[in-house]
């Protein structure tokens, strides 16, 4: 699963000046609330690690809110509205410097008016279309009625969208690498990008970014990734089977076999989809020379369990039970889950992050 959570962002990406952009003499934040009554608050908050900080506060009056300040540089910023016994609704920004609109509502959300507003708010519009034909496909397959042949055409179909989705994400990053927006939306989806992808863009990065905390990790993390890349030897790690028997991967790898070394967590949804797709290689490959070892980010060893039976795995598992702390997870630079690392029988990778149609095309051609 993919640790970067729905950001709504999209392609349009107008190219803009970096830095503050806006009026000198501060900013205005004005807005409205769907259905929201007059005396509730609304709330400024930035991202901690702790989670959502609030940093300024504004009460609603005849169903408008204001927010009044100065700022010395473009950061990126929550509005939330937490209405009681209901669900919160809020949206993320560009707080800078001139005159901001915002409509908070619970579909779709929009923040305008300043440079940076304007673009950000241009991707968001085209993602949100996009996730939502998505969407709609997704729920149409719900249908009792469908025939195979229907389905599969349906499956075509949410496939082509979700690489529309991700090339139009790529392409944002791209056009706005130089800027606030760009640099924001490289920090929560770099991991959906190839270790080249993101070498490139890190240079473009300007230097008042360059030590920011998150591109420092980010940088780490691929120093971390070309260790492990596509030609190199693999890292050994040791964790501990379900039954609790400590393992190595070296017990398995480098002995001959060809092995696939899938990180995943029963917490997953799309580690459990892609599983029936590697039952069938494990039965298919089997005794052509092939292992797979599994490798949990999982929390409840329970949970680990059931997961393991229900999904019907019979290859070897490991887990130190760390969820994103996983010593193995962070040795291989693992950001999102599934996540797979193919290598031969010397103990070389020779390939990473295959999945479905890509990784079956893989093997059959590794395992003649």
């Amino acid at each position: 699963m993919k640790k970067l959570t729905y950001l709504a962002v999209a392609a349009a990406a107008l190219s803009i000046a970096a830095c503050t952009g806006g009026a000198k003499s501060g900013y205005t934040v004005t807005g409205t609330v769907d259905s929201a009554a007059n005396g509730d608050s609304v709330f400024i908050q930035e991202v901690t690690k702790d989670g959502l900080n609030k940093v300024d506060t504004a009460v609603i009056k005849d169903g408008k809110f204001t927010f009044e300040g100065t700022q010395d540089s473009t950061v990126n910023r929550y509005i939330t509205y937490h209405p009681k016994g209901k669900n919160p609704i809020f949206a993320d920004f560009f707080l800078e410097n001139g005159k901001i609109t915002i409509n908070l509502n619970k579909e779709n959300s929009t923040a305008k008016g300043t440079q940076s507003n304007e673009a950000y708010q241009a991707i968001k519009d085209q993602m949100f279309a996009l996730g939502k034909k998505m969407n709609t496909l997704q729920e149409s397959m719900a249908d009792s009625t469908l025939t195979d042949k229907q389905k599969e055409a349906k499956l075509q179909d949410i496939k082509k969208l979700e690489d529309e989705y991700m090339s139009t994400l790529k392409e944002s990053i791209k056009k706005n690498i130089g800027n606030p927006v760009g640099v924001h939306i490289f920090k929560t989806t770099y991991y959906n990008n190839s270790l080249e992808e993101n070498e490139a863009l890190l240079k473009q990065i300007p230097a008042n970014y360059q030590k920011d905390e998150a591109i420092v990790k980010i940088q780490k993390a691929i120093d971390q990734q070309k260790k492990t890349a596509v030609g190199t030897k693999f890292i050994d790690f040791e964790m501990k089977t379900p039954e609790g028997k400590a393992i190595k991967l070296s017990d398995i790898v480098g002995k001959g076999k060809v092995v696939l070394v899938d990180f995943w967590a029963s917490w997953c949804g799309p580690c459990r989809q892609e599983m029936p797709n590697l039952v069938n290689a494990y039965k298919k490959y089997k005794g052509k020379n092939f292992e797979i070892v599994g490798v949990s980010l999982d929390q409840d060893g329970n949970s680990w369990k059931e997961a393991i039976k229900k999904l019907n795995i019979t290859w070897p598992q490991m887990s130190d039970l760390k969820y994103w702390n996983c010593e193995g997870a962070k040795l291989y630079a693992i950001n999102s889950i599934p996540h797979t690392i193919l290598i031969d029988g010397q103990g070389t990778i020779i390939a990473r992050g295959l999945h479905g149609e890509e990784l079956s095309a893989k093997l059959a051609e590794v395992l003649k």
